[in-house]
């Protein structure tokens, strides 16, 4: 019997995030707007945006049209020593639409590499300082920020990242600003972002071997799409000032309006030092990230060559012609089409639909900002003890909501919501029903 595309996947694929022993994938074939098609005839609701990406939809006419046009003239050109127009205007754009203090872009290929520049950066920003002691970093528990190396040496989601706890390099950990179970016991009313004073006493005792803070603004999101007041990135910003370390933020899931502004550090007025960016950018096209800087960064590197203050990092696709093309026309329909008005609206509607939810059996928390919303299910609301990991509750609704033609792709027991801007207001109801609907048939 000849194999099927299935049975080709599973002899030679390995999967990302994936138990390989029980894989058995949906052939996708076509995708258009906010549904995927599959070769049995169904079609989904694209809930996640394929990992957070794909933000204006699949098959965008206008994306599609300058990815055609960019690849009859250059597909690829190195980037040492050479330049391109439409990375040029994607930086000047990029430069344009950010803070101030952020006046210098590096092109990398995907949000991993993306914190890996700024890593490398901050501290070698530090050793042209003359402070090469501060080598080290803060993170955050249930804190991610990719998967090479170095990014997961500053992640915090044990699931993903104990494994490997012997090829990573130490930090100091700051709590998680998980607000539904304060880890120092305050609510939101009392709350003044206590679960900072950790941080503070670390920075006090040890600001002179820290060479920044690294967090993911106002949500962490593979940690459990955990929403956190502005408040907290505010007081952290004020440390980072007065212990003389860099403040770093991963926008990669939070950048080009997903929480409801263009990026999430708008929402607490502040400043960053370094910031990562990648997914949106591209509208999910292509992979394309960027890391972007201070002048006053910037400046330490900028010598004469024999001072070897050169920054020793590259990738074969830095600043790729085709994404950084598609990057520029994506910039341009976010600001034509009046996106962050479009997500306001349907950000209201969502948190709206969403406050419905408290009144399932099983749900303990609600949260969302912007286009993302999350789920928390708990098996008893009144301790907000979790389920038993065998009862493998977000799975059990992941299956329910593709039968019900929906991709809702748990964090554990969390279900959440990151659909792309495009989605009709019926589209967002839709989508809503059937995460209800899944969760209330659980027993």
């Amino acid at each position: 019997m000849e194999k099927t595309w299935i049975d080709k996947d599973r002899e030679y694929i390995w999967h990302p995030f994936t138990q390989m022993k029980e894989h058995l994938p949906i052939l996708i074939e076509r995708a258009k707007g906010v549904y995927l098609y599959d070769d049995k005839g169904n079609k989904y609701i694209d809930a996640v945006s394929s990992w957070w990406v794909n933000t204006l939809g699949h098959a965008n006419e206008r994306l599609n049209k300058v990815l055609y046009e960019q690849a009859q003239t250059m597909e690829h050109v190195i980037f040492s020593g050479f330049t391109h127009k439409s990375a040029i205007e994607l930086a000047e754009k990029l430069v344009e639409f950010t803070c101030p203090k952020l006046t210098k872009v590096f092109y990398s290929d995907n949000g991993s590499t993306a914190v890996e520049v700024a890593l490398k950066m901050a501290y070698q920003y530090q050793v042209h300082k003359g402070r090469p002691e501060k080598s080290k970093f803060i993170a955050f528990e249930n804190s991610y920020h990719g998967d090479t190396i170095g990014a997961v040496s500053v992640g915090g989601v044990d699931l993903y990242h104990k494994v490997y706890k012997p090829l990573l390099f130490d930090i100091y950990q700051g709590m998680s600003p998980t607000c539904y179970r304060c880890p120092v016991g305050y609510s939101k009313e009392t709350c003044k972002a206590q679960c900072l004073d950790t941080v503070e006493a670390t920075l006090k005792e040890h600001s002179k071997n820290i060479a920044g803070v690294i967090i993911e603004p106002l949500i962490q999101c593979a940690g459990g799409m955990i929403v956190y007041p502005p408040k907290h990135l505010k007081r952290l910003r004020e440390l980072c000032d007065k212990y003389d370390v860099l403040l770093i933020l991963d926008e990669v899931a939070t950048g080009f309006y997903r929480t409801g502004k263009l990026f999430a550090y708008e929402h607490a007025d502040i400043e960053p030092d370094i910031m990562c960016i990648a997914k949106g950018i591209t509208a999910g096209y292509m992979p394309l990230s960027a890391t972007m800087s201070s002048q006053e960064i910037f400046d330490a590197f900028y010598d004469d060559w024999d001072k070897m203050k050169t920054f020793f990092h590259g990738h074969s696709y830095t600043a790729n012609p085709l994404a950084t093309r598609i990057a520029v026309e994506n910039l341009k329909i976010l600001k034509e089409d009046n996106i962050q008005e479009q997500v306001e609206k349907k950000s209201t509607l969502l948190a709206f639909e969403l406050e419905k939810f408290r009144e399932l059996k099983y749900v303990g928390d609600v949260r969302y900002i912007g286009m993302v919303g999350a789920i928390e299910l708990v098996g008893d609301k009144e301790t907000k003890e979790p389920f038993e990991p065998y009862e493998r509750i977000g799975t059990r609704i992941y299956n329910r909501a593709l039968e019900l033609g929906a991709v809702l792709r748990p964090l554990g027991d969390v279900i959440y919501f990151m659909p792309p801007y495009i989605i009709s207001e019926d589209e967002l109801k839709k989508l809503i029903n059937i995460a209800k609907t899944a969760i209330s048939e659980l027993s």
